[in-house]
């Protein structure tokens, strides 16, 4: 049973992380014009964006940084106000100077996909830094992909580990991820199987699917854990039913060879079809659906758009 192509850094993990918008006004609010905040983040959450920018706009301009932090997202999102990411960074780069440590992630994440005008590396370095020191967990993940080498630039691996521990240790499943795979790897630290598969569990926990895949095949075949294949088979379906299209075709050959789990031809011909549309071909499986019966495989096609209807 092969494992995925495991990397330090999967490609799929270079797409920075995001927060949400309520959660970034939510943060360093001034408790002296909290009432009239309250009020504009009201209108936010109801998606009343003009309202909001009214009171918001006033506040800003008289220096608030929750109220410019806001404003910058007001602008970067197009919300009551004409999309202008410029605009955005100018009122980011307000509420971050006063320590604003949304404002800050939100201006870094600006200047590292170029929103401004072009990718200003150093400057999304330098706030994403502020921000994860400030607490920010998505920050750190994010400063860590950058020291792995996301943005281009040459690893440097004790920072990058540096901030996936901190990532890592406040629960946020990504980094716990990527730190795994970097025991697996042995980069920047000590290759280590029994720590990998300890980060692997942990973010699996956390819903990452390419953990739960990587952890799966681990315990299936042993390595860093006790060998299980009923449990790993069990964490490969996890990440199949998470649309994970590595652990969909895994999932489906153990379900035609009944290993791990009880064989099962409409069930293996069900993931392998799904599988097949996420672009993970096998022709081993298109020759045991082939051999399957018409009533089969008919079942199969039918709870493979039954799922696909439940993941709409």
């Amino acid at each position: 049973m092969k494992r995925a192509n495991l990397k330090p850094v999967k490609l799929k993990k270079r797409k920075f992380t995001l927060v949400a918008a309520v959660a970034l006004l939510l943060a360093n609010a001034i408790p002296a014009f909290a009432a009239s905040f309250d009020e504009a983040r009201a209108l936010y959450t109801d998606r009343k964006f003009k309202e909001a920018y009214e009171i918001a706009a006033t506040l800003a301009n008289g220096g608030k940084a929750d109220a410019q932090a806001m404003l910058g997202n007001l602008f970067e999102n197009g919300y009551g106000v004409k999309k202008n990411p410029v605009t955005a960074a100018q009122w980011y780069l307000a509420a971050a100077k006063q320590k604003h440590i949304g404002a800050m992630f939100s201006l870094a994440m600006l200047y590292l996909e170029g929103r401004t005008g072009k990718i200003r590396m150093a400057e999304a370095m330098k706030w994403l830094e502020k921000a994860a020191k400030g607490g920010h967990v998505p920050a750190m993940h994010n400063l860590a992909l950058l020291y792995s080498g996301a943005g281009g630039g040459k690893p440097d691996w004790p920072k990058a580990i540096k901030w996936y521990e901190m990532a890592a240790k406040k629960g946020f499943g990504l980094s716990q991820y990527n730190l795994g795979l970097l025991y697996l790897e042995g980069k920047g630290v000590k290759k280590d199987k029994v720590k990998a598969a300890e980060w692997f569990k942990r973010a699996a926990l956390k819903g990452v699917s390419d953990a739960a895949l990587d952890y799966g095949v681990m315990v299936f075949r042993g390595e860093g854990v006790q060998r299980d294949e009923k449990i790993g088979a069990e964490w490969l379906l996890f990440a199949a039913r998470n649309g994970n299209v590595i652990a969909q075709n895994r999932i489906a050959r153990l379900y035609s060879t009944g290993r791990g789990l009880k064989q099962n031809t409409i069930e293996a011909i069900k993931w392998h079809l799904l599988a097949s549309e996420g672009g993970r071909t096998d022709e081993k499986l298109d020759a045991f659906a082939k051999a399957a019966s018409k009533a089969d495989k008919k079942k199969a096609r039918e709870r493979a758009a039954a799922w696909r209807k439940l993941r709409k």
